[in-house]
């Protein structure tokens, strides 16, 4: 089964996806990783303003299937949630690189994203 890897990203071990734009970190779970999940059911996320540290939890993904706990890819302040999952979770299944985004993170220290994977890597990871 081939997936979805947009290269503009990084990720972490954990599936998750950072995307950088002027020291602002979009952060979601891959296309893998949601597939792994199955329907997804109920997203759990922090509130903006809260501070967050590379590699610390920062929410919960429930599907029919499991919950799983979601990571940081970098640290930093949580600056916007897309409050549109807690009524539609499924656009984590739909649009896992658009529509399905989670949440900005205000990067502390945007070199952070240097430690995590390429879209080579995680592809290399997932094969």
């Amino acid at each position: 089964m081939s997936f979805d890897i947009p290269d503009d990203r990084q990720y972490l071990e954990s599936h998750e996806w950072a995307l950088e734009t002027d020291g602002v970190v979009r952060v979601g779970i891959t296309d893998f990783a949601q597939d792994e999940l199955g329907d997804v059911v109920f997203v759990e996320l922090p509130d903006e303003g809260d501070s967050l540290d590379q590699e610390g939890e920062l929410g919960v993904i429930e599907s029919i299937k499991a919950v799983s706990d979601l990571y940081a890819p970098v640290s930093g302040e949580v600056t916007a949630v897309n409050e549109e999952l807690f009524n539609a979770p499924e656009l984590v299944n739909e649009d896992p690189f658009g529509e399905g985004w989670m949440l900005e993170i205000d990067a502390d220290d945007i070199d952070e994203l240097d430690a995590l994977l390429t879209a080579a890597e995680y592809e290399d990871q997932i094969a």
